[in-house]
């Protein structure tokens, strides 16, 4: 069964830094392109950063470049969100979704979706 799990989540203070892993099973992650996204209460979800199965990377919100970055360690099935320069607008829900895609290029959407790791900002 393929499933997506996100750690790494808790409280930091503004200017912090924290960094999420989203660990596959079930299934491998060479051939998948993985998402992160996240949802703050009362907003849209919101998609950040999308690395391809071939390692190129897509950034989707403005809100977050030059601070996320997001990596991929195939040989430990596991994509990584590194967040510095935290803010308090920065806390949401963090979610990694991944779809089997071999282009080079992000896919559109993305089918599956790990529960949810949830990032609070504050001092």
């Amino acid at each position: 069964q393929l499933q997506l799990v996100e750690s790494g989540g808790g409280l930091v203070q503004p200017g912090g830094s924290l960094r999420l892993s989203c660990t596959a099973s079930g299934f491998t992650l060479d051939y998948y392109a993985i998402g992160w996204f996240r949802q703050a209460p009362g907003k849209e979800r919101e998609g950040l950063l999308c690395m391809s199965s071939r390692g190129a990377g897509t950034n989707y919100a403005d809100s977050v470049k030059g601070r996320f970055t997001i990596s991929r360690d195939n040989a430990n099935n596991t994509v990584y969100l590194q967040m510095n320069s935290l803010k308090p607008e920065d806390t949401a829900v963090y979610y990694c979704a991944a779809e089997f895609y071999t282009g080079w290029e992000c896919p559109p959407d993305f089918a599956s979706w790990g529960q949810g790791t949830q990032v609070t900002v504050s001092s």
